[in-house]
This record gives C-alpha cells, sequence and structure tokens, in this order.
C-alpha cells in the first residue's frame, strides 16, 4: 500500500460533533504521524502524516502496508516495534481495527525515539496522551448554589499506562446533575479516543432520559458495537443537589466513597456487574442514597486504588484517609479551595514514583448552608459604588466562583452601576439605586441594577461614551435593558468552575483574519481563514464593538472563511440573539452551497439570521 502525500485528506473538524472536533485537533498537531485507513486507502491523515514521503516505511524488516492490510482483513490489533529499514532509529509503529462508515478501517500511529530534528518518525512524548486526554474531558463543570464540583485527571507514570480515565458532569435541570466516572480500555491515544467516544454516547442518552437505567441500558448497546468501547467500567449517577437524593448505577466500576461531615467514611452499596456491553442482556442494578448537607461524594477511577503494595482493601483505607485530611483542611470546601479538591485527593495517593495507572477523580461537595440573595439600597453617587464592589465581591466569593468569572461580573455590574450614577438623575438630585443578586437552583447568576432615572441609547459613534454596554455584553452571558419608571439592567451568568488542568496548554494561535469595514451605512465584519476556537472569541469581540455593544446593526462576512468550528457558530447564535433582543437582525454573508453555509443551516440559524 503507497500513500501520495499530495492525495492525502486533510485533517477537519466540521462535522457537526464538538467532541470528535476535538479529538480530531488534539490529533493534527501530534508529534507521531497518525493516518485513518479505510477499505480503499486513507481517509484522514495529520500534519505529520501529510508531511512525510509516498510511501509507508518498512520497521523491524516489515513494510508497515503489510500490517495495515493485515488489520484490514483480521479485525486484530498489531503493533512493531524496531529500525526504521537497516539502520534508522528505533520506530514503533500501532495499527488498531475500526469500524468506518463504508467497511472496516484501521487507525495507524508511527513514531520513533525522539532524537531531535533528525528522528524521521518521532515518538510522541509522553505528555501527548496526557494533552489529548485533558483535551477530551470536560472544559468546564457546572456550579450549582447547593453543590460545589471538583474534576481531576492525572496520567499513568509509565505512557504505556496512560490514556482512557474520564469523568464528566452533565447539568440536567431543576438542580439536577448527572455525575460520572469511567474506565476505557487499553491506553494511549486509542484509549482516548475511545473515552471521547463513550463519553459522548453518555450526554447523548443523558440528555435524553437522563435515568440511571436508560443511561446504562444505552451505554451498554453502545458498547456492544463498538469493539474498543467494550469492556470499559463507568459509574452513573443522578444527583438532586436540593434534597441530596443520587439514585445511581454501576458497571464494573469501583464503588464511590462518601465522607460525611464528621469525618467518617463509607462506600456506597453498588451490585456488582460486568463491564459494558461485555454480556448483553444485563440488568442495570439502580441504588439509591441522600447525601446529607456538609457531605462529600468522591468518585474516582480505578487507579485511585491502584496500588502494587497492599491490597485492595488496604488501598480503599488510604484513599479514604486522604480524603478525611484534604476535607478537614481549613477552607478546603469554600470559595476557591474547592477547584482543588479532585487534584489534592489525587495527589494524596500518589506514590513517589508516581501513579501506576491513570487516575480520575470528581468531587460533589453539598453545602452546609444555602446562600441567601444579595440586595443593596444605595444612593446613585459615584461615592456609593465601592460598597457595592465590596459587598457583591464577598457574596460572589462564598458561591466559590473562579476568578476569572468572579473578577467579569464585578467589571459589568461596576459599569451598570457607574452608568446609574453618571447618567441616570443628570441635572437633578442623586435618586436610589439597588443592586440585587440570586443564583436559581441550576447556577445561573442575576444580577439586577435598577434606577429610577432615564436611560439615553449611545449614538452610532459614541466615542469614550455607551462603552458600558459593549463592555458588559463582552463579560457576561446576556444583558437585557429594561425602562420602565427608570432603567433595570440584568445581567445574567451561568456559572461553570474549570476543572483541574495541565498548565502547560496553550491554545493553538488563531488562524483567522478579522477587519471591519466601516464605509457602509452599516458595519461589516469580514472574516478570512479558519476559524478555530479562539479565532471565534476574537469575532465575538469585533461583532460587539462594531454593533456597538449589540445596540446598532452589523453585518458578518463570512464569503472567504474555510473552516467554521462550533465555537463561532456559539458566537454567531450569541450574537444573533442579542440582536433580536434589540429588535433588529444579523446579516450573514456566507455562499449558498458552500461548507459555512451548511454549517450555519444545520446549527438552526436559518430563522435567526438572514443569510445571503
Amino acid at each position: 500500500m503507497s500513500v501520495s502525500s499530495s492525495s492525502l485528506p486533510p485533517s477537519t473538524s466540521n462535522d457537526g460533533a464538538e467532541g470528535s472536533a476535538v479529538m480530531i485537533s488534539a490529533l493534527e498537531t501530534a508529534p507521531a504521524a497518525i493516518y485513518c485507513v479505510g477499505p480503499a486507502g486513507p481517509v484522514w491523515a495529520n500534519a505529520r502524516a501529510r508531511a512525510h514521503g509516498p510511501v509507508f516505511p518498512v520497521v523491524a524488516g516489515r513494510p508497515v502496508s503489510e500490517l495495515v492490510d493485515q488489520v484490514l482483513r483480521t479485525g486484530q490489533p498489531e503493533t512493531v516495534t524496531g529500525p526504521l529499514g537497516t539502520e534508522g532509529p528505533v520506530t514503533s509503529v500501532v495499527v488498531r481495527p475500526l469500524q468506518l462508515a463504508d467497511g472496516p478501517g484501521a487507525l495507524l500511529l508511527i513514531g520513533g525515539e525522539t532524537d531531535g530534528e533528525s528522528a524521521p518518525w518521532p515518538l510522541p512524548p509522553d505528555d501527548q496522551v496526557e494533552q489529548a486526554q485533558l483535551s477530551l474531558l470536560p472544559p468546564s463543570l457546572p456550579m450549582l448554589p447547593d453543590l460545589l464540583l471538583s474534576g481531576s485527571y492525572h496520567r499513568a507514570a509509565l505512557a504505556d499506562a496512560a490514556g482512557g480515565d474520564w469523568y464528566d458532569a452533565v447539568p440536567l435541570g431543576q438542580g439536577r446533575v448527572a455525575l460520572v466516572i469511567g474506565d476505557a480500555v487499553g491506553h494511549g491515544v486509542p484509549a482516548a479516543g475511545a473515552m471521547s467516544r463513550l463519553r459522548g454516547a453518555m450526554r447523548s442518552n443523558a440528555l435524553r432520559d437522563p435515568s440511571p437505567e436508560a443511561v446504562l441500558s444505552g451505554l451498554d448497546a453502545f458498547a456492544a458495537q463498538m469493539e474498543d468501547v467494550e469492556g470499559a467500567s463507568v459509574f452513573y449517577g443522578v444527583l438532586d443537589a436540593g434534597t441530596g437524593r443520587l439514585a445511581y448505577t454501576a458497571a464494573g466500576h469501583p464503588a464511590p466513597l462518601v465522607v460525611q461531615p464528621d469525618g467518617s467514611t463509607t462506600s456506597l452499596p453498588v451490585t456488582p456487574r460486568p463491564p459494558l456491553g461485555s454480556v448483553p442482556g444485563t440488568t442495570a442494578p439502580v441504588a439509591e442514597h441522600v447525601l446529607r448537607q456538609g457531605a462529600t461524594l468522591i468518585l474516582f477511577s480505578n487507579g485511585a486504588v491502584t496500588d502494587g503494595t497492599a491490597g485492595p482493601d488496604d488501598a480503599r483505607d488510604r484513599l479514604g484517609e486522604v480524603a478525611r485530611k484534604v476535607l478537614g483542611l481549613p477552607g478546603a470546601v469554600e470559595s476557591d479551595g474547592s477547584a482543588g479538591l479532585a487534584g489534592a485527593i489525587a495527589e494524596g495517593v500518589r506514590r513517589p514514583q508516581g501513579w501506576p495507572d491513570d487516575v480520575a477523580v470528581l468531587v460533589a461537595h453539598r453545602r452546609a448552608t444555602t446562600l441567601e440573595p444579595l440586595r443593596l439600597d444605595l444612593p446613585a453617587t459615584p461615592a456609593a459604588l465601592p460598597g457595592v464592589r465590596r459587598r457583591l465581591g464577598a457574596w460572589l466569593t462564598s458561591l466559590g466562583m473562579g476568578e476569572h468569572d468572579r473578577v467579569s461580573v464585578m467589571v459589568a455590574v461596576g459599569e451598570a452601576c457607574a452608568n446609574a450614577a453618571e447618567h441616570a438623575y443628570r441635572d437633578t438630585e442623586p435618586g436610589p439605586m439597588s443592586v440585587t443578586a440570586d443564583v436559581d437552583v441550576d447556577g445561573v447568576l442575576t444580577v439586577t441594577v435598577r434606577d429610577e432615572g432615564t436611560w439615553r441609547p449611545p449614538d452610532r459613534d459614541p466615542g469614550d461614551r455607551g462603552r458600558g454596554l459593549l463592555i458588559m455584553r463582552q463579560l457576561v452571558d446576556g444583558v437585557a435593558l429594561q425602562e420602565e419608571s427608570g432603567t433595570t439592567v440584568t445581567l445574567r451568568l451561568r456559572l461553570r468552575r474549570t476543572p483541574d488542568a495541565d498548565p502547560g496548554h496553550t491554545p493553538a494561535p488563531a488562524g483567522a483574519t478579522l477587519t471591519v469595514d466601516r464605509d457602509g451605512e452599516v458595519p461589516v465584519v469580514r472574516v478570512s481563514g479558519p476559524v478555530d476556537e479562539l479565532s471565534a472569541e476574537h469575532l465575538r469581540i469585533r461583532l460587539l464593538e462594531a454593533s456597538h455593544g449589540g445596540t446598532g446593526r452589523v453585518q458578518l462576512d463570512l464569503v472567504e472563511v474555510g473552516l467554521f468550528s462550533s465555537a463561532a457558530v456559539r458566537v454567531v447564535l450569541a450574537i444573533a440573539r442579542i440582536a433580536r433582543e434589540e429588535r433588529w437582525q444579523l446579516v450573514v454573508h456566507a455562499p449558498a452551497g458552500g461548507v459555512t453555509r451548511h454549517v450555519l443551516e444545520i446549527s438552526g440559524l436559518g430563522d435567526l439570521v438572514e443569510l445571503r
């Protein structure tokens, strides 16, 4: 089998599935050469693979093309390690079977010893698996007023033991959240891919019917059809944060720990059951538990109780002792301390030589008390603003908000208060201003700033004026203005917490070019090139700037866009919603029959924007 580098299909993430797009993005920049091969040849190749020569190499005396043909024919994985050619560097080849839409396929990874640029097929460094794994875990965890969540993943010390452990927390509405942890079979990038598919299937099932019976049955059926997912273990539970009721089930996974408010620990009773897809027709035994206020639920993967020097009971006892110590530290479950709970527990079970296996930990702490709403009544004067910042900041801190979100809310509220103090009672005596803040059961923060004065919309070119609304819309999820016996500014933000992440992981640079054309009657934001996640954020800011915070009309030109990611779709959706609230419609230029136009249409934006 030969492969022409010029004919290799390029990477693309426009497949409508965000999890797949993230996975492809992670594999695209991997130092190893990665191919997805179908019956008719390669259907996808990453940048390293496309940069290589027209034919697969010979490794340890075996042509890689023969290995691929063998896997396609037998459906059995193959691995070969040896010299490249006769005298080249040591190279590793891994070929795993895949089921593609048009028949059997294979995932091919080719890597070698890293000795600088001279290595033609460099092996991924040890942290490559970790980077891929972290990119596929949830980017944030929901924050509910009655619940603090913390998640963490740590790679095994040995690269050949890493990959496949995962966790997730899915908000279900009405104060409920699905808590999940699992372990896919195998290691390395293939295990990370299996984990991604399993997590996606879980979310899909949970959003249709979140009951433990339905979700586990759906995962069983999914695993039975996917060879690399079959045999995975999982724990799944639905927790009502308000009442503490937890309904749960498990398949081949260790039982979570519960740390009571007094520090005592117990394991949740779990009925033994085979892993996913391994025994067709197996029922999903469901149990219930009430998590008391002040108690903590700790979900963990097998790596947390894997210890080559101790038995399973001793390893579990050690995990319980670590959890008690971590939760007993002053401020451990208050404010920002909750962000590191899962990471601290995982670090506590780490051996001097590292973790023998991957470790994933998900912590759910039920608050001992419920936070009361905040209400401030004060005069609309600049002298009152420091008091607003001080009292609002303390209230937001008690929610456990991260620093970035807390500062964003305080700046947005400060802008709304400053507008009331400066403009609401112009040429009259200062009147009253009120600030209220509350969080609903699903973790949506609402802050209102009300005065009894008048609101003046910004001019088309306000210069330094009218920037307050623009700033607010850049910092929170939604801003609404209401004029009735005064002005009410309502700010909304869905609370999320970023889980423990690799501090060395930084996003790729933006790939799109954005300009704002102000020559016409309506400003036009023109975009060319691929709009990835980072470019999408720049696009959001440009659209807000050009529309004066959404108060004026703007058009978006996507004619020269080649890649339009799901993050970019979310930006267009957000701006379209602001436009609808302000009673105008966003015009988007995207050629009919093009990929970008197709992405916008299948995303349901056709009714929200005017497509030209």
